[in-house]
């Protein structure tokens, strides 16, 4: 029996893993990263998946990866995708092909630092999908007062549209932002995010794509 996402969605050990980790995150001030994110994180993973042409299988790999990736920062923050990791497979590693609980296991790895290698497309897929989520919802409500104060919140919440495209004649997978430069200047997104950008571009390249960010129509490739 294959392991789906809608059955991870489900499970009561899964569950209580994003509580504690959106509780714990929440304490310490940082953007959502409970069911807003995680869910989005999984639905952009699985379209990304099948618009490269990925197999049915994978898609759902790469979706249950996307739920599952941040769940482990309610042990650790700068450990988290380890202890996601582990988390995971010790849920699933037992009852489910190890092939696919493994390679679930090593996109959750992988997802969160530049110094290990993608050795898959499931992870390349993952990495696109989580560090394309900016956004003004991602700003927890009790944070909006103070976005003068924390570049992270501000940056998030000027950000009011986000698609992740693929052109598959141009072999490109584009990040489309429109940034509301009332609330901060763009060259604010690159202080905080460039590292992000440039790990989405690994991913892209990797999966035989060049990945463009596009921010109020202006291109950056």
């Amino acid at each position: 029996m294959d392991l789906k996402l809608a059955q991870v969605k489900q499970d009561k050990r899964i569950k209580t893993f994003i509580w504690q980790t959106d509780k714990y995150l929440d304490a310490l001030g940082y953007t959502d990263h409970g069911g807003r994110h995680i869910n989005i994180v999984a639905e952009r993973a699985r379209s990304l998946a099948k618009k490269i042409g990925l197999n049915q299988q994978d898609q759902e790999l790469a979706a249950i990866a996307g739920y599952c990736h941040d769940m482990g920062n309610f042990l650790g923050r700068d450990q988290h995708h380890y202890w996601a990791a582990l988390l995971f497979s010790q849920c699933y590693l037992r009852d489910y092909e190890p092939l696919a609980v493994s390679t679930v296991a090593q996109a959750i790895v992988s997802h969160d630092k530049y110094d290990l290698k993608i050795v898959n497309k499931v992870t390349a897929v993952l990495i696109l999908a989580d560090k394309s989520d900016v956004h003004r919802s991602r700003v927890r409500e009790k944070n909006r007062r103070r976005l003068k104060e924390d570049i992270h919140d501000r940056v998030n919440y000027s950000v009011t549209s986000n698609d992740l495209l693929v052109r598959l004649a141009k072999k490109e997978i584009i990040l489309k932002l429109k940034v509301d430069t009332k609330i901060t200047d763009p060259l604010e997104y690159f202080e905080i995010f460039i590292d992000r950008m440039s790990f989405c571009r690994l991913a892209a390249e990797y999966l035989g794509y060049q990945f463009v960010l596009m921010i109020n129509n202006f291109k950056l490739s």
